[in-house]
Parts: structure tokens; C-alpha cells; sequence
């Protein structure tokens, strides 16, 4: 078996800047107040993220299911995973770093384009070559994300999108685990929930990191709309 390898990164941030509960609401139809609410939410994502407040991040989730999901984090569900996830950011544990300040480039979101189906409201927002791929509920708390997937260009290009991401999360079951790093301070951080995905090309792998403490290296091939398979594992 192989052991667990250190990296660094901060790509979240980077990306930036260049699932729901019982009692959320599906709506067919949105008023000027639900669409600018939901607009709103970028803003807010945005502010929460360069100012590393992370209970404020996580407060824009839907409670307990909500999820954030991209290739290098994999996906993180639910409020604890969600402020681990900002606390790891770089720019966050950087020996300035201090929360509650918004930073340069972090007042304002992108404009997301809504798509408004009987199955629920989703929405795009784009930002120096990636793409923000949102489902979003509306809770006893107002709109909230149901789960945001960030997808590079070069991911998109593989033919990557949100279900993708979540479709080869799901292909590792029940065994995946978290993955924790040290950061420069020497405190273990949370960088990556259950697969890592890589884009090369055309090529599309993963490290699904398992709950044993080993990893296996996974080549996927994609068979059709958010539909994938594993191709070839290693350990």
C-alpha cells in the first residue's frame, strides 16, 4: 500500500479570484426577491471566503447536507467539513492572516444565470475561465446553497461538470475518507473529502483517498452524461 503524500495548495481561493434537506422548498417559478436573493448569495460567498469567516461560509449551505464540491477539494458535506475547508485555505492560516476583513477582489460575486425546472433551481456563475455549478434550496432561513461545484476550463474540456464530479465521488462508496495535510504552521488541515481529481488533456484520474489511510490512483473514462466509470486502480 501507499503511504499518504503532503502538497499544498490553495485552489479554491484561486478559483475564486481568476444535495438538500426535508424541509427545503423545490420552487417552479422565482419572484424578483428569490432571484435577488440568490444573487445576494454570491456576494455573500464571496465576502465569507476572502475574509476567511468560515462559520459564515458554512451558514450559506443548507444545514447539515450541503456540500461544496471541486476537483482538488473533492466534495465536503455538511457544516464541519465546510469550515474546515475555509480554515485550510492558504491565504487563512497565513501568519497575517485574520478573519473578519474582506480582501481585495472579495467585496463583490459574479452574476449567476438561473435555470428554473420542476426538479429544482440550479445556477451558473462564471469567473476567470472557471465556472460556479449551483443547486440552490430555499430553508426556513431563506436561499441557500444545496451544493456549489467549481469546474475549470481544463475540466470542462475533459467533459467534467458537476454531476460528473459527484458521479466519480460516488464511484468510491462508502470507503472514502478525508484527507488532512499539515500547513506551514504544522497543524493538520483538511484538503481533500474522499476523490482528488486530475485533469491531463483529455485524461481524467483521481487519488480516492479511503478511510484506512491509503489511497488508491484511479483512471476514469466517461460513458455518457454525469455517467462514469473507473477505467483502471492501482494502489
Amino acid at each position: 500500500m501507499k503511504l499518504l503524500k503532503s502538497s499544498t495548495a490553495g485552489i479554491l481561493f484561486a478559483a475564486f479570484l481568476a444535495g438538500t434537506t426535508a424541509f427545503a422548498q423545490l420552487a417552479t417559478s422565482l419572484s424578483a426577491d428569490d432571484r435577488s436573493a440568490i444573487q445576494a448569495l454570491m456576494t455573500q460567498y464571496a465576502q465569507a471566503l476572502s475574509g476567511c469567516r468560515a462559520a459564515e461560509f458554512a451558514d450559506l449551505f443548507v444545514p447539515e447536507t450541503g456540500a461544496f464540491a471541486s476537483g482538488f477539494r473533492g466534495r465536503m458535506v455538511g457544516r464541519e467539513r465546510l469550515i474546515a475547508l475555509v480554515e485550510s485555505e492558504r491565504q487563512c492560516v497565513a501568519p497575517t492572516a485574520k478573519a473578519g476583513a474582506t480582501r481585495p477582489g472579495g467585496a463583490n460575486g459574479p452574476t449567476v444565470v438561473l435555470d428554473v425546472t420542476a426538479s429544482g433551481v440550479r445556477g451558473v456563475a462564471s469567473v476567470a475561465g472557471a465556472e460556479y455549478q449551483d443547486e440552490y434550496a430555499k430553508t426556513p432561513q431563506g436561499w441557500r446553497f444545496a451544493s456549489r461545484t467549481v469546474i475549470t476550463a481544463g475540466e470542462k474540456a475533459a467533459g467534467l461538470d458537476a454531476p460528473g464530479i459527484l458521479a466519480i465521488q460516488r464511484l468510491g462508496g462508502p470507503k472514502l475518507g478525508d484527507h488532512y495535510e499539515p500547513d506551514q504552521n504544522g497543524v493538520q488541515r483538511l484538503m481533500t473529502s474522499g476523490v482528488k481529481v486530475s485533469v491531463s488533456g483529455n485524461q481524467v484520474t483521481g487519488r480516492a483517498y479511503l478511510k484506512d489511510g491509503t489511497y488508491t490512483d484511479d483512471v476514469y473514462e466517461k460513458l455518457g452524461p454525469g455517467e462514469w466509470r473507473v477505467k483502471s486502480s492501482s494502489r
